[in-house]
């Protein structure tokens, strides 16, 4: 058996060793968020420091990293992590981390795209509930959510407290049963000029989009939810196990 040995680009040893440094950020290994030295990380990756310098050149341009003279290199912005293995509002899922609050742009009894209407259940004609909200995590912008409601269940949030809760929370109370299950699809966008002038980045970056369709206990679609995520300052993390099918 012959082994072929691949001779393998800087480029792609740097990419590799910025995937590792990245989940270390993410997960807060570095203490007091400063990097290792250059040499040290070259010795850790076993690899060249030239490598080394590419990788963080890399999280730099991803606005992970600072690199600054006589400094060194540290953790520019922390990361949030959003698990994917239970349903959850943004303040349930982000309490640890601090405040969320949110800003409602818009709010109103609108005739839904058919495709909306399609998907919760409604006959030709039924309104919904449509609403914006920019959703802020210790006063930062963090996504921007555009939800469409049911109308027996979105009518009574005009008169609740949206800037300090989960819609889910309030949804469990207004419905008087709890949530069951939700469609999820997640994928990469890039900001639009509304998006990026509503979460302070800039036009074209890259943004994880999430497209939720939230289910009461009872199987009723209730929440349909485009929401867009600045992906600087936020993490996806879920638990998959692998069962045979059946």
């Amino acid at each position: 058996m012959v082994r072929v040995v691949a001779r393998r680009r800087r480029a792609d040893r740097a990419r590799q060793v910025a995937d590792l440094l990245r989940r270390q950020i993410v997960l807060g290994q570095f203490p007091h968020g400063q990097l290792p030295l250059e040499a040290a990380l070259a010795r850790e990756f076993a690899t060249s420091r030239n490598t080394v310098r590419e990788a963080l050149h890399l999280l730099r341009e991803e606005g992970l990293v600072e690199r600054c003279p006589g400094v060194g290199t540290t953790v520019a912005a922390e990361k949030y992590p959003h698990g994917l293995h239970r349903l959850l509002g943004l303040a349930e899922t982000l309490h640890e981390h601090g405040e969320v609050t949110n800003q409602v742009r818009t709010m109103t009894l609108i005739e839904p795209p058919a495709t909306v209407g399609h998907r919760l259940g409604l006959a030709p004609g039924e309104h919904v509930i449509y609403l914006e909200r920019l959703r802020l995590l210790n006063g930062l912008p963090l996504s921007l959510d555009l939800t469409y409601l049911l109308r027996e269940v979105g009518e009574p949030l005009f008169d609740a407290d949206l800037a300090h809760n989960d819609i889910f929370v309030l949804l469990e109370g207004i419905a008087g049963q709890p949530l069951g299950m939700a469609e999820l699809t997640l994928e990469a966008v890039n900001a639009d000029p509304h998006t990026a002038a509503a979460l302070d980045v800039p036009r074209g970056a890259a943004l994880l989009m999430v497209e939720r369709l939230t289910h009461l206990a009872d199987g009723r679609p209730v929440d349909l939810e485009f929401i867009r995520f600045r992906g600087d300052r936020l993490t996806m993390r879920g638990h998959l196990n692998r069962e045979p099918e059946e």
